[in-house]
């Protein structure tokens, strides 16, 4: 009776089987939404850009780019948390929807709950520069130099709960430095007091420092990541200079409203990642100082997931809580 019960199961399995592979196989067959959480023109708006023009092309269908800035992301993760699950609405996340935020505001969703994991795109690293008079030449002598003036170093951020802010207090956590926090209004002003003096150091993204870097006009001492960057390959990875497991980095990757098939998942990603891994689109993205890191759904899923717990631990740590 068993056996009869499960062979008559069979076809219901088959059907299912095949009904998923139809639609994978049709997907998509009409333009796809790509949610934008900035304003156009900025450098995130060109790695959409860049990656779904081509992206379009290998799915035989137009993503139409639907720029929503406003809220730090949270308008775009909204709209793209109650979208129908059918793939046909997806939006670039990026650290700050899925990782810092979640970690120091109360926000109106769920970063890991109420959405699928689509594909990583790519990442550009943070790196530590100081002010061209810190009388320090490279990371050792600048934690020397800083230890020694406990208190009396102050570092800029692009605003409390930003990136460049909780970088800044992992590795101060790490490396036992008191130095003060200046928030600004945005990674401008706090580079124009950085040059003017005001301030001795930054952990910004390296795209928004390189111009600085390469002009003589901050030093850059030590950047995040697992390798040296191939920009500045001079400067050392916080890895080689003995901050083992030290991970902060500017990403993006794509999401869509949790539930979508999995078959569409894999349909998405499988087609994302071979964009990534066309041989000219490293250089593309380089303009935005980001290197390609196609991953499989769940690992990137993984990656989110840990972005959350490492920023959401230290922001507990440090009492770093937007809402309060």
């Amino acid at each position: 009776m068993q056996r009869r019960a499960f062979s008559l199961a069979l076809p219901s399995v088959a059907l299912l089987g095949l009904h998923g592979l139809a639609r994978a196989q049709s997907f998509p067959a009409r333009p796809i939404r790509y949610i934008v959480p900035v304003s156009a023109g900025g450098g995130s708006d060109m790695v959409g850009r860049t990656v779904t023009e081509r992206w379009g092309k290998l799915l035989n269908q137009a993503f139409v780019v639907d720029n929503q800035g406003g809220g730090g992301g949270v308008i775009a993760s909204q709209a793209t948390a109650r979208a129908p699950a059918d793939g046909y609405t997806l939006m670039q996340g990026y650290v700050a929807t899925h990782g810092t935020s979640p970690a120091t505001r109360k926000l109106p969703y769920d970063a890991v709950k109420d959405f699928t994991p689509i594909g990583m795109i790519g990442g550009t690293p943070n790196v530590l520069v100081i002010n061209v008079d810190v009388p320090a030449k490279d990371f050792t002598q600048f934690i020397a130099h800083a230890k020694a003036n406990p208190g009396k170093l102050s570092y800029g951020s692009a605003g409390q709960g930003s990136l460049t802010h909780l970088t800044m207090e992992l590795f101060k956590a790490q490396t036992g430095l008191e130095m003060t926090h200046v928030p600004y209004r945005g990674i401008a002003p706090a580079f124009t007091d950085l040059l003017g003096g005001q301030t001795q150091a930054m952990f910004p993204g390296l795209a928004a420092a390189m111009q600085y870097i390469k002009s003589g006009r901050v030093r850059a001492i030590a950047v995040t990541g697992k390798t040296r960057h191939p920009q500045i390959p001079e400067v050392p990875t916080l890895e080689e200079l003995g901050l083992a497991g030290f991970d902060a980095m500017q990403w993006y990757g794509v999401v869509g409203p949790a539930g979508i098939p999995p078959d569409v998942v894999q349909r998405l990603n499988e087609t994302l990642n071979a964009v990534l891994q066309a041989p000219d689109m490293g250089e593309k993205l380089s303009i935005e100082a980001i290197q390609p890191m196609p991953m499989s759904s769940q690992e990137f899923g993984d990656y989110i997931r840990a972005d959350v717990a490492r920023w959401t631990q230290l922001a507990r740590e440090k009492n770093i809580q937007l809402d309060n």
